[in-house]
């Protein structure tokens, strides 16, 4: 696998990540598989010891040098159900007031520093993309766990890193709406 992780610390993941042109090049087609596949073999825990890589559950395309507006979901969910997903131009278009956090912080494939804290995150979403996986447009309605993934890749094409959501005064308040996870 040739895909190398970019760090936190170079420049080009502040950027803004530009649309994609679809229908889909067999370029951009390319990359999304190969990022899928990464991220499913950072989950198989031999792979990952035997290449030195830690498990992600997403993956943007700026976090492996691509400035363009997709990444890549898969996680096993319960016992029968697989989260997958190649999101092309994604657009959260609702959300809900009611807010959401994971109770041990976030972390991050590009993130290797600790950086504790809870990241107030929308408890529901509706997202619009392109999904190169079906190969259609589709409409995800995410709560919870789901809904957290979605936006913290979603917040990679904005140039959004999730410790900069974390509020430096107080990192470890709860807001009075919000759920952990």
């Amino acid at each position: 696998m040739k895909l190398k992780i970019i760090k936190d610390s170079n420049p080009i993941m502040k950027k803004k990540s530009l649309p994609v042109t679809l229908p889909l090049s067999k370029e951009d087609q390319v990359l999304l598989d190969e990022m899928l596949e990464y991220i499913k073999k950072s989950q198989d825990e031999e792979y990952a010891t035997k290449h030195n890589i830690r498990a992600g559950v997403g993956l943007a395309a700026v976090q492996v040098g691509i400035l363009k507006r997709m990444f890549v979901i898969y996680y096993v969910k319960g016992e029968d159900e697989t989260v997958q997903y190649q999101l092309v131009n994604p657009k959260i278009v609702e959300h809900s007031s009611k807010k959401c956090a994971l109770s041990q912080g976030e972390g991050c494939l590009s993130v290797e520093e600790d950086h504790p804290g809870i990241v107030h995150r929308n408890y529901k979403i509706k997202m619009v993309a392109y999904d190169a996986l079906t190969k259609k447009d589709i409409e995800i309605i995410a709560r919870g766990y789901d809904a957290i993934v979605l936006q913290h890749e979603y917040d990679h094409l904005d140039g959004i890193l999730y410790y900069n959501r974390i509020d430096s005064k107080q990192p470890f308040e709860q807001l009075a709406n919000e759920q952990l996870i």
